[in-house]
């Protein structure tokens, strides 16, 4: 694989994962409740959350919140249709971590 392909797939990697996360942001404020103690958790206001999200460690921590809490992250992969693990694997992407199946 050359660098030129492997620095894309990687940018694909990190564009998928904050796709994800926003996704989780979207999913976390169409919940009254959940969107709630988010906020509470994060100490971010409403009106900040268009501007935090724009930081990859703070995707990061979305994710981390809707991981931290079984029946958040089980509703929100049912909504995607996706597997609970990537959540961590986009989580690990956005912080610079290497998913071990990602790995050579």
């Amino acid at each position: 694989m050359t660098k030129q392909r492997r620095s894309t797939s990687r940018r694909e990697r990190q564009a998928a994962a904050e796709e994800l996360a926003i996704a989780a942001l979207g999913f976390i404020a169409g919940e009254p409740e959940q969107l709630g103690r988010f906020l509470a958790m994060t100490g971010i206001g409403p009106d900040s959350l268009r501007e935090a999200a724009r930081a990859p460690r703070f995707l990061a921590g979305v994710l981390d919140h809707v991981a931290a809490d079984e029946a958040l992250l089980l509703a929100f992969a049912a909504a995607k249709e996706i597997d609970p693990e990537a959540v961590m694997r986009a989580r690990d992407i956005l912080t610079g971590g290497h998913w071990e199946r990602d790995t050579p």
